[in-house]
Formats: structure tokens, sequence, C-alpha cells
């Protein structure tokens, strides 16, 4: 588990998770409230790398129209797609 992380910060990954596509802000605001808390250093990293793909990339993977060969996204990948 990491670090408890300030209210502001927080505050501001919210913020980033809200997209442009709704189906985009429901499942990561799902995946904040039910799996944020408990990711590991790596679980964060993955999820930064995640949030930085355009929004039609990032629906893709999750809705598993597309698979990543990136091997380390796919813990919270698997967290997402079942939020």
């Amino acid at each position: 588990m990491h670090t408890a992380i300030d209210e502001r910060a927080l505050s501001k990954l919210r913020w980033r998770c809200r997209r442009g596509l709704l189906e985009l802000d429901i499942i990561l605001q799902r995946f904040m409230d039910r799996h944020y808390a408990e990711l590991d250093e790596q679980g964060l990293a993955q999820f930064e790398r995640l949030l930085a793909l355009p929004d039609n990339d990032l629906w893709e993977l999750i809705s598993k129209r597309q698979v990543t060969a990136d091997e380390n996204m796919q813990q919270v990948l698997t967290l997402l797609q079942k939020s």
C-alpha cells in the first residue's frame, strides 16, 4: 500500500479522471472509490501511465477491444475492467 495522499493531491487526481467520454468518467471514478487506496507503488505508476493515454486508447483497453503488449499496465488495467 502507498503512503497517505493529501486531500489536494487526491482532488487533482480525481480531476484528471474526468474525461471526455462519460463511460471513462464512470469507470475511473469507481476505480478511485474502490481500488486506488489499495495500490502499491507499481500500481500507482501503472495508473498514471494509463491516465496519460488519450481517451479513445484508454477506452479501447478497458473495453477489451484492444490489448496492450505492456505487461506493466496489466494489474491496474484488470481492476479498471472490473470497475
